[in-house]
């Protein structure tokens, strides 16, 4: 959760707004306010802090939005709308008089110069004075307010487009009619006219925090309703909606220099200001680019669009290319959309619905061989929509329904059991066979490995979220060329070991070979070894976390799942070595190697095909689907030719190596 400042029930009407009228003269309105003021000061122990400041900010935002229907070129442009600001005005000023004279230890006014604002703003309205001098005093009663209000919390995440777009027909769209444009069918009862929240010139002057506690709180004395049934999600979706139908969406993708420089200013800052205010305090962004943000306000919630988002706007960026005839810029982004994108949000897919997962994933990955041909824009357009009909079902999956805290832990659980698994089993063999042959100074040699591949993994980690890009596409390659890597080295290391499962042959090798083979080059190579079958592991895991993390809600009590189920697989973790380095030091030499053996073959299979699918999915190597689905994921088979063929190729080698056994044996006989 995100914290951000807790007021504001604001003025926008979602339902339309019947205005006040007043008629008051600025003397009138000047006794009014100070006669009122002296008299609630009195009752200043009474006085609710967080709702007279949330009205102040509310009237505040509605006049520096609304000024310009009131006064053009410093005459009165509309009776209604003059009168209606005098008497916002008024009541501004009424109101920080009496939270200043109420003297709150946690609200102290006098620190500020909010009251002398309030008073000049009103003697400006009274003079119909510009629209610049009005919207400068009302940002800073609005700021100086904002400094010491407490603190809301926001959830991490908004909900689904379509979910939202539904809240507002059945809530909104009534009077804002269906695309917010003021038109509804009940507008016409209501003078002035329900909010259009597709005017430029208004909503660049509109927070979103405004709009927020417009549902939220409702507006005193109008039509607008407080829509308390809504949860907060539900209308912090619909404010960050109706905030954006003023902005139309870019199809050029943000660049990731304005990326880093839109996610370095705080949440808490794009929701408390309007556009104008942004692109002012900070000079490394423009007004346009303010309200490309403010157009797709689903980035507003992590340090890089959401992996659906990036999924979809890859794919819709490979057809264009495609289209434009760059088949290999297509292809490019293809493979991007699943890497960078739909990978990351997997185990959590996985958790709710793992049909729909794999579905996905096929899909996925056959559209790049419809993007190979060209000629094809009817097959390609139509994959594209199936596509992102199935990408919309996954995001309603992952937002409609919250994970339980018990799913959580069990996600987490597994996320570390899967991708740590493998590697672990790896270091435990090189440990267990340094033991058996009498090198248990070589040991840290291995050790060395493994911890270095941790930190290097997390020193990656660090640099792709604050230095350099590293794309999926690169990580993929990293991985599937480390587990190809490795499956050779332990198919090497089986074979060898399956040599020596005799134990004269055994005793033969420790005689005269062992401090030949261990070698100072050969211990360097157990590191190597070690580090690459960690490494290859650790980048991805940490994502893994990452994007799990953001599906926790709440308090921030459901996040705590997610490190119990991270402690409770390195408990599991931690028993497996316990149970492997007891019981498999205590086997008879022959059949300690004979097992070894087959574990590291086996071992070899699954990182072999596992190397295969990552090079697959990085789009080095084709993909030939197989005819029938075989996919096992936990020994690494996956459906394709090219898999099959790697590890039906190592079973080969196996079926060989043991008949030359058996041939070797009955010849001794």
């Amino acid at each position: 959760m995100t914290f951000i400042p807790f007021f504001l029930p604001s003025f926008i009407s979602f339902q339309g707004t019947i205005k006040l009228k007043t008629s008051l003269n600025g003397v009138l309105l000047m006794v009014s306010i100070f006669f009122s003021a002296s008299i609630l000061a009195q009752q200043s122990g009474s006085i609710d802090v967080v709702k007279e400041s949330r009205q102040i900010l509310q009237m505040a935002e509605y006049i520096g939005v609304d000024y310009s229907e009131a006064v053009t070129n410093g005459e009165i442009a509309n009776e209604d709308e003059f009168a209606e600001m005098q008497q916002f005005a008024s009541l501004i000023l009424q109101k920080s008089s009496t939270l200043q004279a109420a003297n709150k230890a946690d609200f102290d006014l006098r620190q500020t110069s909010v009251v002398a604002n309030a008073n000049t703003l009103l003697q400006s309205i009274l003079a119909k004075s510009t629209i610049g001098t009005i919207q400068g005093l009302t940002q800073q009663i609005r700021q100086q307010i904002l400094a010491l209000s407490p603190a809301l919390l926001l959830p991490t995440q908004l909900l689904a487009q379509s979910q939202v777009q539904t809240l507002f027909a059945d809530n909104c769209a009534a009077c804002h009619g269906s695309t917010g444009e003021g038109n509804g069918p009940l507008a016409k009862s209501f003078s002035p006219s329900p909010t259009n929240f597709t005017e430029k010139e208004r909503a660049l002057n509109r927070s979103l925090l405004g709009l927020y506690d417009a549902i939220s709180a409702g507006l005193d004395d109008t039509a607008m309703r407080a829509f308390t049934e809504l949860n907060d999600q539900q209308r912090w979706s619909l404010a960050f909606y109706a905030g954006s139908l003023a902005f139309s969406q870019s199809t050029e993708q943000h660049t990731r220099t304005d990326k880093k420089t839109a996610t370095k200013i705080a949440l808490q800052s794009w929701i408390n200001n309007n556009p104008v205010q942004l692109a002012n305090d900070h000079d490394a962004l423009t007004l346009d680019q303010v309200a490309q943000w403010r157009a797709n306000p689903a980035g507003f919630f992590s340090q890089a669009d959401s992996p659906i988002a990036t999924t979809k706007s890859n794919l819709i960026a490979a057809v264009a290319a495609y289209r434009d005839g760059n088949l290999s810029q297509a292809q490019t982004l293809a493979v991007s959309a699943y890497l960078d994108g739909f990978e990351l949000i997997e185990n959590n897919l996985d958790a709710r619905d793992s049909v729909l997962r794999k579905s996905v994933e096929s899909q996925l990955l056959n559209f790049r061989n419809v993007l190979d041909k060209a000629s094809n824009d009817t097959q390609v357009g139509k994959e594209l929509q199936l596509i992102l009909q199935q990408l919309e079902l996954v995001e309603n999956t992952l937002t409609g329904e919250v994970l339980s805290n018990n799913a959580m832990f069990f996600a987490s659980l597994i996320i570390l059991l899967r991708e740590g698994l493998e590697a672990l089993l790896v270091v435990l063999a090189l440990i267990t066979v340094l033991i058996k042959t009498q090198r248990r100074d070589a040991i840290r040699y291995v050790h060395l490995g493994w911890i270095s591949a941790l930190v290097a993994g997390g020193f990656t980690w660090w640099a792709a979220e604050n230095i350099i890009d590293i794309s999926g596409s690169s990580r993929e390659l990293m991985e599937g060329g480390a587990a190809l890597l490795a499956a050779g080295i332990l198919f090497y290391v089986g074979y060898w070991m399956h040599s020596k499962t005799k134990a004269t042959q055994w005793q033969q090798y420790i005689q005269y070979n062992v401090e030949r083979h261990l070698g100072t080059g050969t211990l360097w190579g157990l590191t190597g070894l070690a580090f690459i079958s960690v490494y290859r592991e650790v980048f991805e895991t940490i994502l893994f976390y990452q994007s799990l993390l953001t599906q926790a809600v709440g308090d921030g009590s459901q996040s705590s799942y997610v490190w119990y189920g991270l402690v409770a697989a390195v408990a599991i973790i931690m028993l497996i070595t316990w149970g492997m380095l007891k019981y498999s030091l205590k086997l008879p030499i022959g059949r300690f190697f004979a097992i070894s053996s087959y574990f590291m073959l086996v071992l070899a299979f699954v990182l072999a095909g596992k190397g295969v699918s990552a090079l697959q999915e990085a789009a080095v190597i084709a993909i030939a689907p197989f005819p029938f689905d075989i996919t096992v994921s936990w020994l690494g088979i996956s459906a394709t030719w090219q898999g099959v063929l790697t590890q039906g190729l190592i079973m080969l080698f196996v079926v060989i190596m043991l008949a030359r056994r058996e041939k070797n044996t009955s010849t001794t006989n």
